[in-house]
């Protein structure tokens, strides 16, 4: 008698369940009157959006942070993000090490998947040198934003304000406690604060690099030509996507501000805007063009493996390399005087039509549903997808539908389009043969 076949969850799998049983459960906690300001209870559908925008490290909101949500339900959020901006499975993974655990090879296979390492080979020492690096950071970030904080706020409430803050600028998150001075305002009421806006940039920045560039410095220094080509090509083209908006956005967007203000809402707005999800100005007065570079940087995202969302920056310096390399009529694909692999290509193309298309379809649902601009709906879209939290206002209004549009595009977002793809699609048989050779035109 033929044995049945046992089915096995693959890494993809485990990756895509694991945060939908975070965001399902963190939902739930946050729909509870404990969660609300007023104790009173939240609908589901408002609290999952809330949940999936936390633990997706997004920053959309259909509630103000801080008017709407009680301290503890403030706390449950800031647990979802930093969870979130871990990765389910390394914070489990780190759980499990820290109760003593023995963890399996499957086990270190998964962790090894989630976080983009190289192989399995010294895992749980990378884990936990991850999470040095990020209690380090997030309690010195705290630290500087104390300062200000507890001069606004009060030394208590103070303390609450700069971990918060750091917290969700370190994961990338966008979450902010300022709706106290004006609802859904972000840090537009330190647009002029420049010790605000350099520490909220650099946890950004350190956030969204990645964790094995994190490794690099630690072991290198800054002796760059010793590092990893992955961490060349994330912090060279982070550096190419941080400067050259910067200066877009001071000469036109921001060209009437005094140099000072000038210089901080430039840089300030260039660095979030890839994935963090703050901003310091009002996003409405700028200009289509202004917006759209804004929807295309969204949609490149952070580093990979790291705190930040989108198709990120390796991914969009591979594409680049390929163009290069087609106007040269090379057949290789080269960065850094290295030759990268054809099946990294297709992956890099793969992901761009498929993040273009979730933010394309997406807006077009939205746009006939609502009757916004399109432009708007894409940004909003290009917001979710790349889980960066921007938006000109539209989605605390939206209708069910179009908000659910968002919850599945952060949800995707997060968790990476070719994640959800491999999860979502059944894996192809092995084939003993290759089909024919035949050409066809394109271009």
């Amino acid at each position: 008698m033929r044995a049945r076949k046992r089915w096995r969850l693959t890494s993809s799998q485990v990756i895509l369940l694991s945060f939908l049983g975070v965001v399902l459960l963190g939902g739930l906690v946050l729909s509870l009157p404990v969660s609300s300001a007023d104790g009173q209870w939240t609908s589901y559908f408002d609290s999952l959006f809330t949940a999936i925008s936390a633990t997706c490290v997004t920053g959309l909101v259909v509630k103000d942070t801080a008017t709407y949500w009680s301290g503890f339900g403030q706390a449950v959020i800031l647990a979802l993000i930093q969870v979130g901006g871990l990765g389910v499975i390394l914070t489990a993974f780190i759980v499990r090490v820290f109760s003593g655990s023995k963890v399996s090879l499957i086990q270190r296979s998964l962790l090894k998947d989630s976080i983009s390492g190289d192989n399995v080979a010294g895992i749980i020492r990378m884990s936990l040198f991850i999470l040095k690096v990020v209690v380090v950071v997030e309690l010195a970030g705290a630290a500087l934003l104390y300062l200000v904080f507890a001069r606004d706020f009060g030394p208590v409430r103070g303390l609450w304000y700069a971990l918060f803050h750091s917290v969700s600028a370190f994961c990338n998150a966008g979450f902010d406690l300022m709706g106290v001075r004006a609802q859904f305002s972000s840090l537009t009421s330190y647009s002029a604060d420049a010790l605000v806006n350099l520490v909220i940039m650099a946890l950004i920045v350190v956030g969204g690099i990645g964790f094995y560039t994190w490794r690099d410095f630690a072991e290198h220094g800054l002796a760059l030509s010793r590092f990893r080509l992955q961490s060349k090509v994330s912090l060279a083209t982070a550096a190419l996507l941080i400067g050259v908006p910067a200066l877009i956005l001071g000469l036109r967007a921001y060209a009437g501000l005094p140099l000072g203000e000038r210089v901080l809402a430039s840089l300030f707005q260039s660095v979030t805007t890839r994935t963090a999800g703050f901003n310091t100005t009002d996003l409405t007065s700028l200009s289509q063009n202004c917006i759209m570079m804004m929807v295309l940087l969204m949609l490149v995202g952070g580093c990979s493996g790291s705190t930040a969302g989108g198709m990120k920056t390796t991914t969009f310096a591979v594409l680049v390399a390929t163009i290069a390399g087609i106007a040269r009529r090379s057949d290789d694909t080269v960065l850094f005087q290295r030759r990268i692999p054809h099946e990294t290509v297709r992956s890099a193309a793969g992901l761009l039509v498929l993040y273009l298309s979730g933010a394309l379809v997406g807006a077009m649902l939205i746009c006939s549903l609502e009757g916004l601009p399109l432009l708007t709906c894409l940004f909003e879209t290009s917001s979710a997808i790349g889980t960066v939290g921007l938006t000109l206002g539209i989605t605390p209004t939206l209708h069910a539908l179009s908000k659910a549009v968002l919850m599945a595009l952060m949800f995707v977002g997060r968790i990476g389009a070719l994640t959800f793809l491999f999860a979502a699609a059944p894996r192809a048989r092995v084939e003993s043969g290759h089909f024919p050779t035949e050409d066809v035109n394109v271009g």
